[in-house]
């Protein structure tokens, strides 16, 4: 037992694997077309992500920088992440991640001062309202993932804690967000004599193993790491637009 409560996860590599696993998945989306456990793979970025994401909004000493931060690299990746995913600079139907998790910071924020005010019934509302209005600015500006990318960032948030019903609450909304609610593509298996259909979204529940695992320590970091979480994004997705141009 003392073993198993000595593995665990901290930022740092939570980071990685986030960033890793995002490249595999845009790897296959643009020059490694065909390999479709990349993208499997691929489906533990995003929560993982939105995790994180909420998890700097209680850590950072300055949260208006960390908004501007993200939306200053949020315009910067939009270039690149229109060439990827579009092959042109100007792309209207789809916005890069780093809005979805704008949204969902000022939605968190809005909660929390809610909270602050005592009163249950702007609590109420600030949930509900967020909630609905956020799912349904996460479908008009397109942004990545939709109103799917949005309510995933608002789960960590809601159920943020290491109580068994936080757990059991981000793994039952986790389900019904990314399986059912996004749904779609999938594969059939047979197994035990019968056949099951397994949508590829659904991959996107075994990001909750390293999440759980993680107990707030932040591991390694310093300038170069911090610069790296964010120039990470554009970057490798510019550079994957340019050899898709190349190769095409």
């Amino acid at each position: 037992m003392s073993k198993l409560k000595s593995v665990q996860t901290t930022s740092f590599i939570l980071h990685i694997m986030a960033m890793f696993f995002m490249l595999l998945d845009h790897l296959w989306a643009t020059v490694v077309s065909g390999n479709e456990w990349m993208t499997c793979v691929g489906r533990l970025a995003f929560p993982i992500f939105a995790f994180m994401i909420v998890e700097g909004y209680f850590h950072t000493k300055d949260l208006k920088k960390y908004i501007k931060r993200l939306f200053v690299f949020a315009l910067i990746s939009e270039i690149p992440f229109n060439l990827m995913v579009g092959g042109n600079i100007i792309y209207y139907v789809h916005q890069n991640v780093l809005w979805t998790f704008l949204i969902g910071i000022l939605l968190i924020h809005i909660n929390e001062v809610a909270t602050e005010s005592g009163k249950l019934h702007f609590r109420f509302v600030a949930v509900v309202g967020s909630v609905a209005v956020g799912a349904a600015i996460g479908l008009l500006t397109m942004v990545d993932y939709y109103h799917a990318g949005i309510l995933t960032v608002l789960v960590f948030y809601f159920f943020r804690g290491r109580k068994w019903w936080c757990y059991l609450g981000q793994l039952i909304l986790l389900y019904v967000i990314h399986a059912e609610l996004l749904g779609g593509y999938g594969y059939n298996v047979e197994l035990f004599g019968r056949e099951f259909f397994i949508v590829q979204q659904s991959f996107a529940l075994f990001s909750l193993i390293p999440i759980w695992l993680y107990r707030g320590k932040q591991g390694p970091y310093n300038k170069f790491l911090k610069q790296l979480y964010y120039w990470f994004y554009p970057v490798h997705m510019a550079a994957l637009a340019i050899i898709g141009m190349l190769t095409s």
